[in-house]
């Protein structure tokens, strides 16, 4: 049984390191391998040429750059007295902006047409701002040039160049103090985030268990139980964030709940929850040696049965993105890799904090019932939380597989279930027992690696849909969410498809717009980057004024916070 188990366990965990048919594109990264910024003067270089009597300004930008288009002012003056230009630009790119909003920016190069120029020497003073996709905004800086337009000669003046260097220099320096002030409000959000993940459907029962384990333990004090657990959770999610470092450097497009999105670890994930299920029914026990699943802390080993606890406790949280945890992931996503393993690992501290102070406080412990046949009963009870988990799994992956996929799951339960039978008959009923174990795995693991392509399993999102609806005259909410994430079924099932909502819906006038990343979808992960987010949910408010500014909603969403949204005039 332990080889099984053990298997099931890594390959569930390890699964992060898979990534399916990711497409080459650019949201913004975990653990960026430099937070330096290119001077302002290297990011944005500007070159002024003759076209014919015109003049043909042309910007080279650096990548990961850009520059606004409405931020570009162009004055000419002669003599101290100003004169009117035309000026002609190029179509840019619509970009959702973290400071102005939805705007027009340009990417790599562009050019602007300057006609109509006075006929004697003047000076063309150009003014332009950009800022970079990791998250730093320059202020506006501005160039000069003497133009001499009977001997077609540009002088830039001198000064110019040392006054972007002095930009650079007081941006940069104000960006780390900003971020330095921001550290610790982020961690303390991943904190808290991490701890509201211990409600979880998925977490509550494994965790309640091994507080139980904690109050009637007869060999170590609990406080050690207690920290081995925490390590157990803390090193589980900085391997996570590691894991997600590793593949983002390497050119991944993914965010947090990536895994999720991939058919054969749903599946793993579903079956672990069905096998733990089992375990607590009593089908079964788990070893101490390993996993001790509020089972028997007497022995030496023990303490290693608490750490591994942490370790699950970790991957059962995978489907959820608790309050607060938003802003975390958001904010590690542009941070070198040191600063984005903290914040992971201020989120798997703050999930074990309420057991580690638990154990350091014993009057918490010593309240709980002495032990008795009552455990048992609360034992067989938390199992059926894990068996409706394991349900909910095995309709996520028929949702991107189609009805064979669900199909090929329940098979390998009827696997695994079999060979949890015949495990304690004998040496052969072993051999055969493992045989079943392998049978499922390579079941799931080859059966789902090519999904079904089916309706439901691609969003078919388009975000320019977003811009045609606000032309129209339409306000818009965007929905992003998954089939696998607990909190978007949760503000749906409560909030979103309740008769009060769509009543507001039609009285607004919104429209409602879904982008479904149960699936791998390149346009949603770009989106998510655009707003500064790795995880869902994400709820956008589009206003139909086009001068308006979209508001984003918090994770955990009320009726009275839409209702006050959609009555307050924007």
């Amino acid at each position: 049984m332990k080889p099984l188990l053990l298997s099931l366990i890594l390959l569930v965990f390890g699964a992060s390191a898979h990534s399916q048919d990711f497409l080459n594109t650019a949201p913004q990264n975990f653990g960026t391998s430099s937070p330096s910024f290119l001077p302002v003067e290297q990011a944005y270089q500007a070159e002024l040429l003759w076209n014919n009597d015109d003049l043909l300004l042309g910007w080279k930008i650096a990548e990961g750059y850009y520059l606004y288009r409405e931020r570009f002012q162009l004055t000419a003056s002669a003599n101290g007295i100003s004169h009117a230009i035309s000026t002609r630009f190029e179509a840019g790119k619509v970009k959702q902006d973290p400071y102005f909003g939805e705007t027009e920016v340009y990417y790599h190069n562009t050019a602007i047409a300057i006609s109509d120029i006075p006929s004697q020497p003047f000076t063309l003073s150009i003014t332009s701002q950009g800022c970079a996709d990791a998250g730093l905004c320059y202020p506006p800086q501005t160039q000069h040039y003497r133009i001499n337009p009977s001997t077609q000669t540009i002088e830039e003046s001198a000064s110019a160049s040392s006054a972007a260097a002095t930009i650079t220099t007081t941006t940069t320096t104000a960006t780390a103090n900003s971020d330095a002030r921001s550290l610790w409000l982020i961690l303390i959000f991943a904190a808290l985030g991490g701890a509201i993940l211990n409600l979880m459907p998925c977490v509550f029962p494994v965790l309640g268990l091994k507080v139980l384990s904690f109050a009637n333990a007869r060999s170590g004090s609990p406080a050690n139980h207690g920290a081995a657990y925490s390590a157990g959770v803390v090193l589980s999610f900085v391997a996570v964030a590691g894991v997600l470092i590793a593949l983002q450097q390497a050119g991944q497009a993914i965010g947090w709940g990536f895994q999720l999105q991939t058919p054969w670890f749903v599946a793993l994930l579903a079956t672990l929850f069905f096998v733990l299920s089992l375990n607590l029914l009593g089908l079964f026990e788990i070893g101490g040696s390993w996993m001790n699943i509020g089972g028997d802390l007497s022995r030496q080993s023990g303490y290693s049965g608490s750490f591994f606890t942490g370790v699950l406790a970790t991957v059962v949280a995978s489907p959820c993105t608790a309050p607060f945890m938003g802003t975390a992931v958001g904010f590690a996503a542009s941070q070198t890799p040191a600063i984005s393993l903290l914040v992971f690992a201020f989120i798997g501290i703050g999930m074990a904090l309420p057991v580690m102070l638990l154990t350091l406080f014993p009057a918490g412990l010593r309240r709980l019932p002495k032990p008795g046949q009552w455990m048992v009963t609360l034992r067989q009870l938390l199992a059926f939380p894990l068996l409706a988990t394991a349900v909910w799994l095995s309709w996520v992956v028929g949702r991107q597989t189609g009805a064979n996929g669900m199909a090929l799951i329940l098979s390998a339960w009827l696997l695994i279930g079999f060979g949890l039978w015949l495990y304690p008959l004998g040496r052969l009923a072993k051999v055969l027992a493992i045989a079943a174990y392998i049978g499922a795995l390579s079941l799931m693991l080859s059966g789902l690696n090519k999904p079904i392509e089916t309706a439901s399993a691609a969003s078919g999102f388009d975000v320019s849909q977003i811009q045609r609806l606000r032309e129209n005259g339409q306000n818009v909410f965007l929905d992003v969410t998954a089939d696998w994430c607990i909190t978007c079924a949760a503000n749906e099932a409560l909030v979103l498809h309740t008769d009060a909502i769509r009543a507001a819906f039609i009285l607004h006038n919104v429209h409602y717009v879904t982008a479904d990343w149960t699936r791998y979808d390149p346009a949603i992960t770009q989106l998510l980057a655009d707003y500064q987010r790795n995880g869902i949910p994400l709820y956008v408010y589009f206003p139909a004024d086009l001068a308006a500014s979209p508001v984003v909603l918090p994770q955990v969403l009320t009726k009275s916070m839409l209702l006050s949204l959609l009555d307050e005039p924007i």
